[in-house]
């Protein structure tokens, strides 16, 4: 039997990133926010991003880690967090001393079918309000509309 030497990734390509980052920016013109949007692909490299005129400085890196998280462990940082809540303080303290990790929400996985192809991360609303533009993304991605 032989072993293979590597392991298929799918990643997103650029089409459906740039539709991530379109539809999320016009959900944040909706809700008169300036936002920064990153699209990274499954292994967390950064696939697309765009900056409103008018967003904070800081929510540039903030969406990436946020989309860089997601992509870290496919899901979203609410999960992750109630996961932690159960564990030991020193696993919470270790996950959260990663470099380019954080449980700010606005970050949201990617799929193709049950396939992790990326993550879009949003910042420079509310926690809330990034959520809503990050599920426009993701909406958008899977060719179809949500409201408010």
């Amino acid at each position: 039997m032989n072993t293979p030497l590597s392991v298929p990734r799918p990643v997103i390509h650029h089409a459906p990133a740039l539709r991530v980052i379109e539809a999320a920016i016009a959900k944040a013109e909706a809700l008169d926010i300036q936002i920064c949007v990153a699209v990274v692909d499954s292994s967390g490299r950064l696939a697309a991003f765009a900056r409103m005129p008018g967003a904070f400085l800081i929510a540039n890196d903030l969406a990436i880690k946020k989309a860089g998280s997601v992509a870290a462990v496919g899901i979203p940082a609410e999960i992750v967090d109630q996961a932690l809540t159960g564990e030991a303080p020193r696993v919470r303290e270790g996950v959260l001393g990663l470099p380019h990790f954080t449980l700010i929400r606005g970050g949201l996985p990617l799929r193709d079918g049950n396939a992790l192809i990326g993550a879009v991360g949003v910042s420079g609303g509310s926690e809330a309000q990034d959520i809503i533009c990050a599920e426009a993304g993701v909406a958008a991605l899977n060719n179809r509309e949500i409201s408010a």
